[in-house]
C-alpha cells in the first residue's frame, strides 16, 4: 500500500496562504498491483471528506472508511481540509485541487481517472456536494487556470449530508463555513437551489431519526436532482442517530449508539452502484 500525506496548498491562488497557518493534507490509501494477480489493474477511487461541522474533521469518518473502501476494491483518499477560520470557498478549492491531484497521479496510483467519487459525511457531505454543483462555476474557474473538468468528480457519495441553509439547516455548519460572510452567502450555499444539469450522479443515504442534520436535507437534494434528471440512488434508514459513519463497532463512539446493524450495508450498496456507472 502507498500511504502518504500530500500537502494541498492554495498559496499560488488568489486565496493565498491559509489564515490559520495550517496546511491541509490528502492522505492516500493506495493498493499496490501485483504481477501474481493483475499488474495492470486500475481501480475506481474515492476521496473522503470527513464531517465535523466545518469546525474539525472527524477521525471516525476518515481512515476506517478508507480501509473499508480498499477492501471493496477502491483506491481511497482522505482530505483533511481547512476548517474554522478558513472560510468559503477555501475548503472547496482544496477539494477541487485534491481531485485534480488524484487525476494527475492516476497512472502512478492505479486509478481509473474517469471513475473518481467524492464522498462526504455531514458537513463533509456539504463540501462534496458543493464540488458537484460548483465544479464549473466561476467560484473555482477564477481560482484555477485550465480545464475545469480536471477537478470534476465523476460521482458523489453523500452520507447524512448538510445540504440546505433553509428551515432544516444545521445552522452551526453554515456559520463556521461562512464566518463574516454569512449574510452575504448563506442563500448561495443552500445546495438544493444550485443543482443543474451537469451535476454528476449521486448516491445518498440518511436516517429518518437524524436530529443533527434532518433527513429533509437529503430529501430536498433528491427532489432537485430528480428535477434535473441526475442519476441517483437514495436510501433512508428508519433508525440511527447522526454521525454513525460505518454504523459498526469499528467506528462506534461512547457518546451515542452509533452501532446500527441495519444501516451498515450502505457501503456495500454504494460499491455496487459505483461500479455499475
Amino acid at each position: 500500500m502507498v500511504h502518504q500525506a500530500i500537502e494541498i496548498s492554495l498559496e499560488h491562488t488568489p486565496l493565498g496562504v491559509n489564515p490559520n497557518g495550517w496546511t491541509p493534507k490528502l492522505y492516500t490509501y493506495v493498493l499496490d498491483n501485483s504481477p501474481e494477480i493483475d499488474e495492470n489493474r486500475v481501480r475506481p477511487a474515492v476521496i473522503i471528506c470527513p464531517g465535523g461541522g466545518y469546525m474539525m474533521t472527524s477521525d471516525r469518518e476518515a481512515e476506517a472508511v478508507a480501509i473499508r473502501l480498499n477492501a471493496l476494491g477502491f483506491q481511497a483518499f482522505v482530505l483533511r481540509y481547512s476548517v474554522a477560520s478558513a472560510v468559503f470557498p477555501r475548503a472547496l478549492a482544496e477539494l477541487a485541487l485534491a481531485v485534480s491531484t488524484v487525476r494527475q497521479h492516476a497512472a502512478e496510483w492505479h486509478v481509473d481517472p474517469g471513475r473518481i467519487t467524492v464522498a462526504g459525511f455531514s458537513a463533509g457531505g456539504h463540501l462534496a456536494a458543493s464540488l458537484g454543483v460548483f465544479w464549473n462555476h466561476s467560484i473555482l474557474t477564477d481560482l484555477f487556470p485550465g480545464d475545469c473538468t480536471a477537478w470534476k468528480p465523476n460521482s458523489l457519495l453523500l452520507c447524512y449530508p448538510v445540504i440546505t441553509s433553509g428551515v432544516f439547516a444545521n445552522r452551526d455548519s453554515f456559520v463556521n463555513l461562512l464566518g463574516d460572510r454569512y449574510d452575504e452567502l448563506v442563500d448561495a450555499v443552500s445546495l438544493e437551489t444550485q443543482v443543474h444539469d451537469q451535476v454528476p450522479p449521486v448516491f445518498v443515504w440518511h436516517t429518518d431519526e437524524d436530529d443533527g442534520v434532518p433527513v429533509e436535507n437529503s430529501l430536498l437534494l433528491a427532489m432537485a436532482l430528480k428535477t434535473h434528471h441526475i442519476p441517483m440512488e437514495m436510501h433512508i434508514y428508519a433508525h440511527g442517530p447522526h454521525g454513525i459513519s460505518l454504523a459498526t463497532e469499528e467506528t462506534k463512539t461512547p457518546f451515542a449508539n452509533t452501532v446500527v446493524p441495519e444501516c451498515a450495508g450502505w457501503i456495500d450498496l454504494f460499491a455496487s452502484w459505483a461500479k455499475s456507472l
